[in-house]
């Protein structure tokens, strides 16, 4: 497999332990194994009652409940692949004369803290701010995939558009801010604080008297053995929510302005990846709303976290185009032109 190929698998392999991350987060089941790397003691779910009789007995706070256990060990089996494939990733980085092997390194670096915050987890029993942390690595193994697949495929392309001053600056806005978007959608899946606000657009009733900023965003918090359905009160939890909503209000009107940008561009690159960074913004925007009326199903709130990864990397995808730097001529026939 050349290793074009291999990113583009493991690309594909990213997206989908990310999914299961979210679902297992969702469904509750972050806690499915008490234990880690294993569960309860062992490589696979206890299945047999005698099994199951000495995993009660080994961990009597958490009973088996062979569903959730399953679903977290299907995460941990996907990650632990992606790992093995990121590593053969960066083996053959190394051996290729036309790649760059410093992102795959640095692949390799954040798969082992990924497997550390993936321990303390659990070992913490889901401290948001480890959820949290654990959420962003993911992302970030996302989006350096695809620079790095943007650095293979580029080295196939003579030359880039140069862009604009304002342009690239504001393409560093546009990522400050849906990176402070994706930040605060996981601090307010890590409390469980989805659901304190059910009407549109901000929240309902006299919330603006409700809000406990403090309180909210104090993001070590210490003294509890298990935050396992949050531990934070009802209005520190609404003020993540309402915090959440007027950050996704603010992130729309930057990405819709990036991507009108974006199209405004003569590069067919930076066009393309206008159209996809607007459609994903479409798409973030109806899931959004439909967590709100349909009071979270696990289905949309999953792709909804999915969504989030693939705009994030998009916005650096495109930003990878547009900070190339100086344009590389191609001396060929009439008709010269920048792609």
């Amino acid at each position: 497999m050349s290793l074009t190929r291999l990113v583009q698998f493991s690309l594909c392999l990213t997206l989908v332990v990310i999914m299961l991350g979210a679902y297992t987060r969702l469904a509750d089941a972050g806690l499915g194994c008490p234990d880690w790397p294993g569960c309860y003691g062992q490589l696979l779910v206890p299945q047999t009652e005698a099994e199951i009789s000495k995993a009660n007995t080994l961990f009597p706070e958490r009973a088996v409940e062979q569903d959730k256990a399953w679903l977290e060990m299907i995460h941990r089996y996907f990650a632990g692949s992606l790992g093995i494939v990121i590593l053969i990733m960066a083996i053959s980085a190394t051996k290729s004369e036309r790649a760059d092997a410093t992102i795959p390194i640095l692949l390799c670096l954040l798969v082992i803290g990924q497997a550390a915050l993936g321990m303390w987890t659990v070992t913490l029993k889901l401290m948001p701010v480890i959820v949290m942390l654990h959420l962003l690595g993911g992302f970030t193994l996302l989006v350096l995939q695809a620079i790095f697949y943007c650095q293979l495929k580029s080295k196939n392309s003579l030359y880039f558009s140069p862009s604009t001053k304002s342009v690239r600056l504001f393409s560093l806005v546009t990522f400050c801010v849906v990176l402070a978007q994706v930040l605060l959608g996981g601090w307010t899946s890590s409390n469980y604080a989805a659901l304190m606000c059910t009407a549109l657009p901000i929240c309902e009733g006299d919330w603006t008297s409700y809000l406990s900023w403090k309180a909210a965003f104090s993001f070590w918090q210490s003294g509890f053995d298990n935050y396992e359905f949050g531990v934070l009160d009802y209005p520190a939890r609404m003020t993540i929510h309402v915090t959440h909503r007027i950050g996704a209000i603010i992130t729309a009107c930057v990405v819709l302005i990036y991507s009108v940008l974006l199209l405004k561009q003569d590069s067919h690159h930076s066009q393309r990846l206008g159209v996809w960074i607007g459609l994903a913004l479409v798409c973030q925007i109806l899931l959004g709303v439909s967590n709100v009326v349909f009071q979270l199903p696990i289905y949309v709130a999953v792709a909804h976290n999915l969504g989030a990864a693939v705009m994030l990397s998009l916005i650096c995808v495109s930003q990878f185009y547009l900070w190339q730097g100086k344009p590389r001529w191609c001396h060929q026939a009439k008709g010269v032109r920048y792609e």
